[in-house]
């Protein structure tokens, strides 16, 4: 596996929309930038050149959109090939997928959730071993909201824990994604958070989302993060350490200013960890 310098402190999500301001923000306002290397591969021109020069200044990570690793399709070794090349190119951190499937005979645009079965859990397992293989690199997977849940014969938090010990991969730990998920399924976050295990996470997500109804929250991206995800932050950090924390925010943007006040609150829980 090609050896990476790890990730460490606050970063942001880079969409295409807060690139002017990206470039113009002061150095050492972020600590990393997360980019979906599916949208930004063979990209040239302007653009290219903006994700060039960022990712000169700051350390990148990566997570990818369209690999589909619990999909029913072979994996796209084009696409895993180009990532790689991507990564390498851009000396980038870490890279991370989803634990969902999105495409069958063509892409669905959506992150569908997998059935928590014995067989789900060997079917993606395999898959993320030959994409870790094909990368040369190990790769985190995120845990994902989801509405409709498939067959469960697992519960959730045994299904995660199952793929993670037979991939022998590291997780990418959405907390907006975990709350929205208790809500809506009536199950207890803090206690799904206390069984992770703490061995495998190397990166956190925060993020805002929509109050449809007391008992129905969406994951939107869309908004600020709420208290009951920042307090879901603070007792990660008292789990995990100060791992590394993403803000994720992928339309509806305001101006650069306050993005970089929610990574700011972000760097004070980890200062007060590192300083408890």
């Amino acid at each position: 596996m090609t050896p990476v310098s790890p990730l460490s402190g606050a970063g942001l999500g880079l969409r295409r929309a807060l690139l002017p301001e990206l470039l113009a923000m002061d150095a050492g306002s972020l600590d990393f930038l997360e980019c979906a290397p599916d949208n930004w591969i063979g990209v040239g021109g302007a653009q290219g050149e903006a994700l060039a020069q960022l990712a000169e200044r700051i350390p990148l990570s990566c997570h990818g959109l369209s690999l589909s690793l619990g999909g029913p399709a072979p994996l796209d070794l084009g696409l895993l090939h180009g990532t790689r090349r991507f990564l390498e190119q851009h000396r980038v951190r870490l890279y991370s997928e989803h634990l969902s499937y999105c495409s069958d005979e063509g892409q669905l645009y959506d992150l569908l959730p997998l059935p928590f079965t014995e067989e789900a859990v060997r079917h993606v397992a395999r898959r993320i071993r030959q994409a870790q293989d094909v990368l040369e690199r190990r790769i985190a997977v995120e845990n994902v909201s989801y509405y409709a849940a498939p067959y469960q014969a697992l519960k959730e938090i045994d299904f995660l824990r199952a793929v993670l010990e037979e991939a022998d991969c590291d997780l990418l730990l959405d907390l907006n994604n975990l709350f929205v998920n208790a809500i809506n399924h009536g199950y207890d976050a803090v206690a799904w958070l206390d069984a992770v295990p703490a061995e495998r996470v190397v990166c956190l997500h925060v993020a805002g989302h929509y109050d449809e109804a007391p008992d129905l929250k969406i994951d939107t991206h869309g908004t600020r993060v709420k208290d009951e995800v920042w307090a879901l932050l603070t007792r990660a950090y008292g789990r995990f350490g100060p791992v590394p924390t993403l803000l994720e925010r992928d339309f509806n943007f305001p101006p650069l200013g306050e993005l970089l006040a929610e990574v700011g609150q972000i760097r004070s829980r980890q200062q007060e960890v590192r300083h408890a």
